[in-house]
């Protein structure tokens, strides 16, 4: 049995074992089904009958929307059991589950992440992740999320990096290496990494008003040029599975969609992997009316190039007799069986199929996973507004900790988390004693508006902690409103009132709409949902421990009224098109976040001026930081196309770089721009580079004015 011998390549020991694989036990590969108790002993059966592809450690499909439990080892083995040694093969089993943002160490959620502006950090958070999860006997996550997000009431918006391709791109392939890391010589994942999935495919991000599952209409040029970029980034990173999404695009179902599945990603972008379903996406195509029954689901979706049917079993009742009537072909099967045990042999689990017994990671391991988590917290947050106030004075006396977070644990973690998480956070008011003991502080632990109102009253300063909580973001969890929740704009209006400095501090998923707060606070802090040491991340913040150096990877509308609203618009043939009840222009613009420092970014040199097809143009400028402590300032780089033959943005972002500087230091900072910054998705769907004048921005934000010129000779 050559399947058996690790010292052959993995496309070897494939072909050995399919050539051995009944029809039957082909088409279990195929399959991802949860094992619920009632169920169990019927499924064992089956898994000794043909086998089994994989098994999903959920059992609930809005999973994000809930505290979820861990399958142990001791039942993640036993099944393990029963498919190595009792079915006829021994095919291993491949255990999935959600680890969006962590799992026994919660990071932020990612779109935090993103505002972070460093992929090596999303990287070694992924990895972190992935060990925790790897540890526990699981191999698979379902991550990272890479829909473009332009609609904030989209619940689903905190698991994706925002609403820019250049920058989801380089988040993409940050977290796909952080999840799987390198192959080794012989093309086996390396222990302790878990297998990534990419997901949605494709534009889940753009469903009608922000509703989860509802239809998205794109056009093929914005689906390439804005949607396309972070999974081509994904799957050129190595990444070993994709999610086919729920929705309906442009009349077609994505996971019944040839083109989107078949033609793009397989063959155009060349993706080896396999492509899973989303939940029940499969049998949910005739809720979309474009199957009748069960049999024409699966059909459409094993046609189109779904690999592996996520829950529902349409594949399971009628693949075979698909395949036997000649209607699905016996290569396109053996396709998608050679796929699902590819990543089987890859991830080596025909030599480690088990877990190991207890399951736990060194304690001393861990808890350099929660400094990585604090650290990424802290660098994450962004600082909208400050007139001085922040960071905190030692000499403060009495200060007040109010407001609907002021001691909530649970929602600092966000959504996607295990339950025997939920009360594992610091509060902000334990958080901000430990930090500054010598000060007084004063709170309200019964959240009851007077008393809130009474602290505030008595304190030299208040910190005001706003925001969501993780029940109001997530899968299913869309708003239509993105205000602050009831009665928050109320009590920041009352503390306005009694003329004391506040610092407002925001936790929530989503861009929510401050335009009346920022007017009533000296300081505004952006923290998200910061996760396991999210209040120690908070306080480090607040009093100076760590200089805020976060920008927005999202634009801040507002109101709900201008969505969507993004900085990479395309240009339009009159004036700017207008409100007349409000400026078009965001409250706080994509890449936007202070400091407790200031930075200057002049010196801009553009060479060479003219350049050819195939050649780079440098563009390089000195950031000096003209402040008085250190501090990180993320230099961005915005790149117009002056002239081109389709419709194209005003500026993109094409660059950007996180960089520590002292007081007074500057460094001079360079980003190259070839073909892949400087072209687009042109028609036919073909990339193209197009001869022309460009212009180049760089700053710390999309309204950078720091601008060049520069030309494409063809």
């Amino acid at each position: 049995m050559k399947y058996k011998d690790p010292n052959l390549s993995v496309e070897e020991r494939v072909e050995d074992l399919l050539a051995r694989m009944a029809l039957e036990e082909k088409i279990a590969q195929c399959m991802q089904i949860y094992i619920p108790p009632e169920n169990r002993e019927e499924i064992l059966a089956r898994i000794r009958a043909v086998g089994l592809g994989s098994r999903i450690l959920s059992d609930e499909q809005l999973a994000g929307s809930v505290s979820t439990r861990t399958a142990s080892i001791a039942d993640l083995n036993e099944v393990q059991r029963v498919a190595m040694e009792e079915s006829r093969l021994g095919i291993p089993i491949l255990s999935g589950t959600d680890v969006i943002h962590g799992q026994h160490t919660i990071f932020p959620i990612p779109l935090a992440m993103a505002a972070a502006f460093d992929p090596a950090a999303v990287e070694e958070a992924c990895a972190m992740a992935a060990a925790e999860t790897a540890s526990m006997g699981i191999h698979w996550t379902f991550a990272p999320m890479m829909d473009i997000a332009r609609d904030p009431r989209w619940g689903r918006i905190i698991e994706g990096f925002g609403e820019d391709p250049f920058l989801g791109s380089k988040m993409a392939a940050a977290a796909v290496r952080g999840f799987q890391g390198e192959l080794d010589d012989k093309g086996y994942i390396r222990p302790g990494r878990v297998l990534a999935c990419a997901k949605h495919y494709i534009g889940y991000g753009a469903a009608e008003g922000g509703r989860d599952y509802n239809t998205g209409e794109i056009t093929d040029h914005t689906l390439r040029n804005i949607y396309l970029p972070p999974f081509k980034a994904a799957v050129k990173a190595g990444v070993g599975t994709v999610m086919s999404a729920f929705h309906d695009l442009n009349g077609e179902p994505a996971s019944g969609s040839r083109y989107l599945l078949t033609d793009i990603l397989k063959e155009e972008l060349g993706f080896k992997g396999l492509v899973i379903s989303d939940w029940s996406a499969v049998s949910e195509l005739i809720n979309h009316r474009v199957a009748a029954d069960e049999h024409e689901a699966a059909r459409q979706a094993f046609d189109a190039g779904v690999d592996m049917e996520m829950i529902s079993e349409c594949y399971n009742r009628h693949l075979a007799g698909l395949v036997q009537a000649g209607v699905i072909s016996q290569e396109r099967l053996d396709d998608a069986v050679r796929r699902v045990l590819s990543v089987k042999f890859r991830l080596g689990l025909f030599e480690h199929p088990y877990a190991g017994k207890d399951g736990q990671m060194e304690q001393l391991l861990l808890e350099s996973h929660r400094a990585a988590s604090r650290r990424l917290a802290a660098r994450s947050m962004v600082l909208l507004k400050n007139d001085g106030l922040l960071p905190l004075k030692p000499d403060t006396g009495r200060i007040a900790v109010i407001g609907p977070y002021a001691n909530e644990r649970r929602s600092l973690l966000g959504s996607w988390v295990n339950d025997h998480l939920v009360d594992q956070p610091q509060t902000l008011v334990e958080a901000v004693r430990a930090a500054f003991p010598e000060a007084q502080i004063l709170t309200a632990r019964s959240g009851l508006y007077d008393e809130m109102l009474m602290a505030a009253a008595a304190a030299d300063v208040v910190v005001l902690a706003l925001g969501e909580s993780h029940a109001r973001n997530g899968e299913y969890n869309c708003v239509a409103s993105i205000e602050l929740p009831a009665g928050q704009q109320a009590l920041v209006d009352a503390v306005a009132g009694l003329g004391k400095p506040v610092a407002a501090v925001v936790y929530t998923g989503r861009p929510a709409a401050l335009t009346r707060v920022v007017s009533h606070v000296n300081a505004l802090l952006l923290a998200w949902h910061p996760g396991s040491l999210g209040a120690e991340a908070t306080a480090d913040v607040l009093f100076g421990a760590v200089n805020p150096g976060g920008k927005l990877p999202v634009s801040f509308p507002r109101s709900e009224g201008q969505i969507p609203v993004h900085y990479n618009h395309n240009s339009t043939g009159r004036f700017n098109p207008r409100y007349l009840d409000m400026p078009v222009t965001p409250l706080f613009p994509f890449g936007f976040g202070l400091s407790y420092t200031s930075f200057a970014i002049d010196g801009l040199d553009v060479q060479p001026q003219a350049v050819e097809p195939g050649g780079k143009v440098r563009v390089t400028v000195t950031v000096t930081n003209t402040g008085t402590r250190e501090g990180e300032e993320v230099v961005q780089c915005y790149v117009q196309d002056c002239v081109s033959r389709r419709t194209r943005p005003v500026r993109e972002l094409k660059g950007f770089e996180r960089l520590a500087l002292q007081p007074g230091e500057s460094r001079r900072v360079t980003f190259e721009l070839g073909m892949d910054e400087l072209g687009y998705y042109g028609p036919g769907g073909k990339w193209v580079l197009e001869p022309g004048d460009f212009k180049v921005w760089v700053g710390s934000s999309s309204e950078a004015s720091l601008e060049g010129r520069f030309r494409v000779i063809g």
